[in-house]
């Protein structure tokens, strides 16, 4: 069968010719050999698991006081309410008085590139030479020594999405990452995740090149330079469907066109196998890049900061565009003054899709707090919206966001046993993460004394 790239681009043509035999290696595949594993990634070695006694919030709509988790082999056997009819071949462990939820996850995080301790030299986050630079992939910059990776793992975080910074109106790939540590970022990949493109709209990418008498200088060239790269995506994949067809056709002259990565990547969110997230915050900011996405027909798939997103969350939600915002960051900068702490239950209450992020290595630290900030605003603003329904905005939504829904965020039968025992209802100020659990896996325990993750701070414990 020809490959998506192959039936969109004929389709111009009168229809995708009748070909025998399997597609040629396009550019979905030249994407795959760029990935390739070199680290083996460690096999898991879990447990098979019976939580008993604890307030289990799947973030599915179902809340069990009490209930159990049932995990085996890496995965959830079983959820509900009381006890499970049988324990037997499972380690008991005893969550009475204890609450149990899904991993959390950040759909927006640095760490790693720009990583701690900041410093120059630790700043690998924005590739400022170009406006559009979508063939850079954060992986590439991202370090796995960075100890924020143990402090957001501490706080209950089990999946992290790497991002390039905001300085270009396509700054490059993100990566999504499960937090489990490896040598080097590729083995630390969530398996299957779909490949992410970071782009900025607004403020910094006009600020950044206007400031060097370059373009774009203001925001309608933000637009013009945008949909500028977004024309050279769309002849840049029908020159690759054009030699496709040729190949299957069984012309000897055939001749690829000459790669470029950049438009590699933006050929990628034409065919859905990259998600785009983007950096905005202004109403009229987004709309704008609704336009363009819907001139060149591609999915956003959501937008990031998204301060002023209460004004137009009519239109998110008739768009399938989640927004990825903090509880209460506001007014640090002027497309960031209209910020409300109302905008993710506005969200939420008009049918969208509501997401926490934290966009910072402190912040990361206490997801759950930030999280019951939004809901107690919420409440205060008259919006009846449950607290498993706002423990979503750190685990359920977020996976969709990352393309990952299928796999984490709700505890549900099949899905991976990432999960957190907390020692108390996790949007208390005094909660704690008592266990975070990977694939069934404990990566953390906070009665447990481990050695640092980060050989960069290996024996700095000494003398305390």
């Amino acid at each position: 069968m020809p490959s998506l790239l192959l039936i969109t681009a004929c389709a111009s043509l009168g229809g995708p010719p009748e070909l025998e035999g399997p597609p040629p290696a396009l550019l979905a595949e030249l994407d795959l050999a760029g990935r390739v594993l070199v680290e083996p990634r460690r096999a898991p070695d879990s447990a098979a698991l019976a939580i008993v006694g604890a307030t289990v919030m799947t973030a599915a709509g179902d809340v069990y006081e009490p209930g159990h988790v049932l995990v085996r082999d890496g995965r959830i056997q079983a959820v509900g309410a009381g006890d499970p009819p049988s324990i037997d071949g499972y380690t008991l462990v005893d969550a009475t008085d204890s609450f149990v939820t899904p991993g959390l996850i950040d759909t927006h995080s640095h760490l790693g590139v720009y990583a701690m301790p900041h410093g120059r030299a630790h700043s690998d986050g924005n590739e400022m030479t170009a406006a559009l630079t979508p063939g850079v992939w954060a992986e590439h910059s991202f370090w796995p020594q960075d100890p924020g990776l143990q402090r957001a793992v501490a706080g209950g975080v089990t999946t992290l999405q790497i991002l390039p910074g905001s300085a270009n109106l396509a700054g490059g790939r993100g990566v999504t990452l499960h937090l489990v540590p490896h040598r080097g970022s590729r083995a630390m990949r969530f398996p299957g995740a779909p490949e992410t493109l970071k782009m900025a709209c607004g403020e910094n990418p006009k600020r950044v090149y206007g400031s060097r008498n370059t373009a774009p200088s203001t925001r309608m060239g933000n637009l013009r330079d945008t949909r500028d790269g977004w024309a050279q995506a769309v002849h840049y994949q029908a020159s690759w469907a054009a030699y496709a067809e040729k190949l299957h056709a069984g012309d000897p002259e055939a001749q690829a066109p000459a790669r470029d990565l950049d438009l590699e990547t933006m050929v990628g969110v034409l065919e859905g196998r990259v998600l785009p997230q983007i950096h905005c915050y202004r109403a009229d900011d987004m709309l704008s890049l609704i336009q363009v996405s819907h001139e060149f027909d591609f999915q956003i798939r959501s937008f990031h900061h998204a301060l002023e997103a209460y004004k137009i969350r009519d239109v998110l939600a008739a768009e399938d565009i989640a927004i990825n915002t903090w509880a209460d960051w506001w007014g640090f900068k002027l497309e960031a003054y209209d910020g409300i702490p109302y905008n993710l239950a506005l969200v939420e209450d008009a049918g969208g899709m509501a997401v926490l992020h934290t966009d910072s290595s402190e912040g990361i630290q206490r997801m759950n707090q930030e999280a019951a900030k939004a809901w107690q605003s919420g409440q205060e603003a008259g919006l009846d919206i449950s607290q498993d329904a706002a423990l979503g905005w750190i685990t359920a939504n977020p996976a969709w966001v990352l393309g990952i829904e299928d796999q984490v965020g709700t505890l549900e039968p099949g899905k991976r046993a990432d999960l957190v025992i907390w020692d108390g209802h996790p949007f208390s100020v005094y909660t704690q993460a008592q266990q975070v659990w990977i694939d069934g896996v404990l990566v953390h325990d906070a009665n447990v004394s481990v050695p640092p993750w980060s050989d960069f701070e290996l024996g700095q414990e000494v003398g305390r």
